[in-house]
């Protein structure tokens, strides 16, 4: 399947909503924490394959505001793995040429994960191939609410006029500034929406769901997802005579 790609067509930004390691778990007989381990090399997989195809960004939804309503056990147990598998992984992106970055509310992380995510990233700050974004303690109308308010405050503080609001400005004030907007989002698992991700940048981003629970997910589903999205006409309003012009 790989073969048959366009590397011509191949998405500058690929997003994806990471789920169901707790039902890959249950599956298993085991607690939803195995099913988080074993997502790892799930993460490994994509970004590689992502990075070879050539993608310059890849965004991975690895733990959204909501979460925090789960379980403390599950929560405190999330971010020890968190911490270890940042840590163990610096070697690899670098090996790879891969930039780690993040979204999200970082404050509200444990103290050793805001130090761990800042160390990987300043370790991998120099490489110039894909980056790749975790999305930590994120959410989509969180960023827009936050982008609201720092907006509203340069208004207020005379260093903006109203006037000049429009979509090119409201996205320098989001997470996401000077990141294109993904062309694809994946979610796996079988779930059909959105889960408060990205909100402002997948007003045009195409969608691919498959049943494959996170765990289990690898570089043949990803190169799956985009031989679909190859075969999308992308509009953006316009008629198919249009685009074809």
């Amino acid at each position: 399947m790989k073969e048959g790609l366009d590397l011509q067509n191949i998405p500058h930004h690929i997003a994806v909503i990471m789920d169901g390691n707790g039902r890959w778990a249950k599956k298993k007989g085991a607690a939803r924490i195995f099913g988080h381990r074993n997502a790892i090399q799930a993460v490994r997989e994509i970004s590689e394959g992502a990075a070879e195809l050539g993608v310059k960004f890849l965004t991975l939804y690895a733990f959204s505001t909501e979460n925090w309503n789960r379980p403390k056990e599950e929560v405190n147990a999330l971010m020890q793995l968190l911490v270890a598998t940042i840590t163990g992984e610096i070697k690899t992106l670098n090996k790879n040429n891969i930039r780690l970055s993040m979204i999200g509310d970082l404050q509200v992380m444990p103290k050793n994960c805001q130090e761990s995510l800042s160390e990987a990233m300043k370790q991998t700050s120099k490489n110039t191939g894909m980056t790749l974004i975790l999305a930590l303690s994120y959410s989509g109308r969180w960023e827009i609410l936050k982008a609201v308010r720092a907006i509203a405050e340069d208004v207020k503080n005379n260093l903006l006029e109203s006037t000049q609001i429009n979509d090119e400005l409201f996205a320098k004030y989001l997470n996401t500034d000077n990141i294109p907007d993904p062309e694809l989002i994946i979610r796996t698992s079988g779930e059909m929406r959105i889960s408060n991700f990205l909100l402002w940048q997948i007003a045009y981003s195409e969608f691919f769901f498959t049943d494959v629970l996170w765990p289990d997910f690898r570089k043949e589903h990803l190169y799956q997802a985009l031989s679909d999205y190859q075969k999308r006409e992308r509009r953006f309003g316009k008629t198919s005579e249009q685009v074809k012009i």
